[in-house]
């Protein structure tokens, strides 16, 4: 603005004085063009002729973005290729969004979210080779995601949120190779199939990872460990199966954190980065202190198997979720390993065994949900646990007692008591059981493959036979005189 009135300023000094009005105004009207000129001249030698952002604002300049098409930017409907920031933030008309601004070579910024736009992602998006932040979250896009030129693909893209559409197919293979990649969110899609292994090393400078609310099926690829800088990982409501990898205990960013307080802006701009997850229950936007958000969610999945022990050694964590799975055995017992942890829900799994003690000494652990379990024993007291008191974290755990639920651990201990008596009665028994079998079959055995011990019984037999035969003898004899008798 200040170059604009410095240039009006100099144009005032340059005219010459007045002149009789028929003079005045021929001069006048041959003087126009060339001070145009002069203006477009002086403007473009000013230390600001370079365009270097636009945003777009829904309440100032509706006009200036309608259909995916750009109006009224510079003269004749031409975007400046120099522009490296464009914002469009909550529109109401928009319905698409053309190739106009694969033109855009210096764009660095793109924000489009939270419209209305429909339609596919044109192939040339990929050409803008500055592009750092991309943001078309919250729109109405549809089909999968393009392809781009083997020749011409350069990935510069830091930031990438595509959540909150309906996007298909399987996960971007465009993506592979974006080497500064540290933030993708693709939640809240129709993306299926297998997550590739090749993320773990082809997009190494990962953050963040969103995946929720897809439909990618198969296992979690353990090639996910190699993620040296991930800090969460959230991949609930698929369809992924199998066991928990072990291999994600050695996340060396959830093992040992980053403290920094906030992310640096994108290129000088007032741009940060961010993402929607999860937190405690609710929906929340992080950005400023998204480097000290550190988690995992696994929620609403087949997984299956045992919880890897490993996991408690990401002792950055803040939150885990693993609820809603088919997780078996027992809670890890040194649970109480995670100092950071301030959210923990194992719910709605096939847990069992007793809750690990170690739990009571989470003094930052403010959510906690184990209910619908088959978990069995007294609930742990301790300083932060005891704090926890509403009974439907505990719930539908038949075996649970104590505070604070209304089942007595007395009660309790004596069913189980009784219960382990049962079942030391019928180990005995199965053991004399066994033994006397296995006594038989060993003395017979033996009665037959050592020939002293086998006459000897043979002969005791026999004489035992012969007695039996003369009792019976004297018995038939006795018996045949009374026939006789003739008194009788």
């Amino acid at each position: 603005m200040s170059a604009f009135i410095q240039t009006q300023q100099l144009a005032a000094t340059a005219l010459p004085t007045p002149i009789p009005a028929m003079a005045e105004h021929a001069q006048a009207s041959s003087r126009t063009p060339l001070m145009c000129l002069f203006l477009c001249l002086l403007l473009l030698s000013s230390p600001r002729r370079r365009a270097t952002s636009m945003y777009l604002d829904a309440a100032h300049d509706r006009d200036t973005f309608s259909g995916g098409q750009a109006r009224r930017i510079l003269p004749g409907g031409r975007m400046p290729e120099s522009l490296s920031v464009l914002s469009r933030n909550s529109s109401s008309n928009s319905t698409g969004a053309g190739a106009a601004f694969c033109r855009l070579l210096s764009l660095q910024i793109l924000d489009l979210s939270n419209n209305q736009l429909t339609g596919e992602l044109p192939d040339c998006w990929w050409n803008l080779q500055a592009l750092q932040f991309m943001d078309l979250s919250n729109n109405s896009f549809s089909g999968e995601i393009p392809m781009a030129k083997p020749t011409s693909h350069n990935c510069s893209l830091e930031s990438l949120h595509l959540a909150g559409n309906s996007f298909t197919g399987v996960f971007p293979p465009v993506l592979e190779g974006c080497d500064s990649l540290a933030t993708l969110d693709i939640g809240n899609n129709r993306f299926f199939g297998a997550i590739p292994p090749w993320i773990g090393s082809q997009v190494p400078s990962l953050r963040i990872l969103s995946f929720r609310s897809n439909n990618f099926t198969g296992q979690i690829p353990p090639e996910l460990s190699l993620l040296a800088h991930l800090q969460l990982l959230d991949m609930a409501s698929n369809s992924l199966t199998g066991p928990i990898p072990v291999a994600l205990g050695n996340l060396t960013s959830m093992r040992h954190p980053e403290i920094v307080s906030s992310l640096a802006s994108l290129d000088g701009s007032n741009y940060q980065d961010r993402i929607d997850i999860i937190w405690k229950g609710q929906e929340l936007i992080f950005q400023r202190t998204i480097r000290l958000l550190t988690g995992i969610d696994l929620s609403g999945n087949a997984l299956s198997d045992c919880i890897p022990q490993e996991l408690t050694n990401l002792q950055g964590l803040r939150f885990l979720n693993l609820s809603r799975n088919h997780l078996s055995c027992g809670i890890p017992t040194d649970i109480g390993s995670l100092k950071l942890l301030e959210s923990l829900d194992l719910s709605c799994n096939q847990l069992s065994g007793p809750i690990p003690q170690s739990i009571s000494t989470l003094s930052t652990l403010s959510t906690f949900n184990i209910s619908n379990n088959h978990l069995a024993g007294k609930i742990p007291t301790g300083s932060q646990i005891q704090t926890l008191d509403d009974p439907s974290i505990y719930s539908n755990n038949y075996g649970l007692c104590g505070l604070p639920l209304d089942v007595p651990c007395a009660n309790t201990s004596l069913a189980s008591d009784e219960t382990k008596a049962q079942g030391v009665d019928q180990w005995l028994c199965y053991s004399v059981i066994a033994g006397v079998v296995f006594g038989f079959w060993l003395w017979f055995g033996m009665l037959f493959t050592i020939e002293a011990w086998r006459s000897a019984l043979l002969l005791y037999v026999d004489a035992m036979q012969c007695k039996m035969m003369q009792n019976v003898s004297r018995i038939d004899q006795f018996l045949s005189k009374r026939n006789d008798d003739k008194y009788l």
